[in-house]
């Protein structure tokens, strides 16, 4: 049970259905979806949507999103990869001849097909209950209408004045009076209601065909980018089966590469191989959550790619002795100097949504820009924001994440469901870019390991590793310093983070007394509310 004299807050609990994202509108838009009827498929799209209107720096409808959906809460769990490609016109060569070494973020080259569309339009025709135009109605009036600027939201927006100044659509939407919107002003953008309005009458057509596609695709060629309506009209995602680990006999449910999800499974079959005893904060289970990440993450740079485009190994990154092998490497007394090489772990934007139904279907729900914007880029007319995860892609040649035509970057936003004994357990995810993976593996851990209260594990003090070869790790100033000091004593570089670390949603499911349980994020502006 929480500590009442500390400054944090109580888990959500209720009886018949349960919403946590991380923001008051989307969450009181789920609530009000699953009351009037809709369910929690209807209900986490309809709060992404809201989402994508008052969180704009975070998620966008020009975004990606991925989702696993545990029908009745059963143990069987349906997986959707809404990713998109690269255009059919974009190959290395194409950076080589530039002199470029990486994907540059304000770019048109940055921008895959955006497959947030395709996924909510799939999912809701496949899952959903409601007609889609209920679905995005509170969306739409929140853009036109307008909505009232929050404490974290208002902080990362300001962050990106600068950025945003270099696009002029970007400019008249998002800094009007030459600034970001201030906590309380009102921010409106009818540009994209008019967008939303379209997509809720013709679906995905909306979107990939007709004016707004056009929009987008002249806006990318405005900029040098060599996307087309072809690549917009034929851009889909698929139902995928999610990859799976046993952690203290619970089964952990992700999606598959080219997602990280799988790296998520890694670190806790790494953290399996030790026993739970170590106090859930002490320097010697932080170290062992440090050196996991490093080596998953070192894994994760070598061989996660799209699996259509390049071999990804599945079988070895899940396998027991494989885990077993990165574990004994670790020292407890000392930094692991010998690494095989892999790239800083990045901070990014993303939204997360938990939704559980009062018939128990389980949703959990993400989507993202990538970068805080994106790109910077926005379509002029339809004011849709264009993300820029192809930064994701390698452009060494011969590299499986190796950009490539036609072919999806190495994902960062990765949902999670648990089951066990043939139910759904947890429904949960965690924001952060490359901080996902670790983060997935520390909030189960913190739960599973030690039975913590989730919003408790939600608010610890948090950390990544940043620095590769270098044992670099990034902390929040939470992080007490004798922690700090111990760890810099065994060969870690702690420097503080600039920003939070990550974000999370989770809903757990009681079946013996009916009841869910739910936490969110305390760095950001949501919370979870059930009725």
């Amino acid at each position: 049970m929480r500590n009442f004299e500390k400054p944090t807050r109580s888990v959500a609990v209720s009886a018949r259905a349960m919403a946590a994202t991380s923001h008051p509108c989307a969450t009181l838009t789920a609530i009000n979806i699953l009351q009037a009827g809709g369910n929690a498929m209807d209900a986490a799209i309809a709060a992404c949507a809201v989402q994508c209107v008052v969180e704009p720096g975070s998620t966008g409808i020009g975004g990606d999103c991925f989702a696993l959906y545990a029908p009745s809460g059963k143990a069987e769990v349906i997986a959707y990869n809404g990713s998109g490609r690269t255009p059919k016109a974009l190959t290395i060569d194409w950076f080589e001849e530039r002199g470029l070494t990486e994907v540059p973020r304000q770019s048109p080259s940055a921008v895959t097909i955006p497959g947030a569309i395709d996924a909510w339009t799939r999912l809701h025709a496949d899952h959903g209950r409601l007609p889609f135009a209920d679905v995005l109605a509170p969306a739409i009036r929140y853009a036109e209408q307008g909505y009232a600027i929050t404490p974290r939201v208002h902080r990362d927006w300001q962050k990106e004045e600068e950025f945003l100044a270099t696009d002029k659509a970007a400019a008249e939407i998002f800094l009007p009076n030459g600034r970001a919107p201030r906590i309380g002003e009102i921010h409106r953008q009818p540009k994209l209601a008019a967008t939303l309005r379209r997509i809720a009458v013709e679906g995905r057509d909306g979107f990939y065909k007709g004016a707004v596609a056009a929009d987008m695709v002249a806006h990318l060629k405005a900029h040098g980018g060599l996307h087309t309506l072809e690549d917009f009209a034929v851009a889909k995602g698929e139902y995928v089966t999610p990859v799976t680990t046993s952690f203290r006999g619970h089964t952990i449910h992700e999606c598959p590469p080219n997602g990280q999800g799988i790296i998520a499974l890694l670190i806790l079959n790494i953290l399996a191989c030790f026993d739970n005893k170590l106090a859930p904060q002490s320097p010697d289970r932080l170290h062992l959550e440090i050196e996991a990440t490093r080596l998953a993450y070192a894994a994760r740079d070598a061989w996660i790619a799209d699996p259509a485009k390049a071999h990804v190994p599945i079988d070895e990154l899940l396998s027991e002795d494989f885990a077993r092998d990165l574990a004994a490497r670790i020292d407890l007394a000392r930094a692991l100097t010998e690494l095989p090489d892999f790239e800083m772990p990045l901070h990014r934007d993303t939204v997360y949504i938990s939704i559980v139904d009062e018939d128990r279907n389980a949703v959990s729900f993400i989507n993202s820009i990538f970068d805080s914007f994106g790109t910077g880029l926005v379509a002029p007319e339809s004011g849709v924001i264009l993300h820029n995860r192809g930064q994701s892609f390698s452009l060494e040649r011969g590299h499986p994440n190796m950009i490539a035509p036609e072919k999806r970057p190495l994902h960062t936003i990765i949902p999670g469901m648990v089951t066990r004994d043939g139910r759904t357990e947890m429904s949960f995810g965690v924001m952060g870019g490359y901080y996902q993976a670790m983060g997935h593996a520390h909030l189960i851990s913190k739960v599973v390991d030690y039975d913590m209260d989730m919003q408790d594990a939600i608010d610890l003090p948090r950390l990544i590793p940043v620095g590769g070869k270098v044992p670099r790790v990034e902390a929040e100033h939470t992080m007490p310093a004798e922690t700090v000091a111990e760890l810099t004593r065994r060969g870690f570089e702690i420097v503080p983070a600039d920003d939070p670390i990550g974000g999370a949603q989770v809903i757990r499911i009681d079946w013996e007394n009916g009841t869910l349980t739910g936490a969110s994020e305390s760095r950001k502006d949501g919370i979870a509310l059930g009725f």
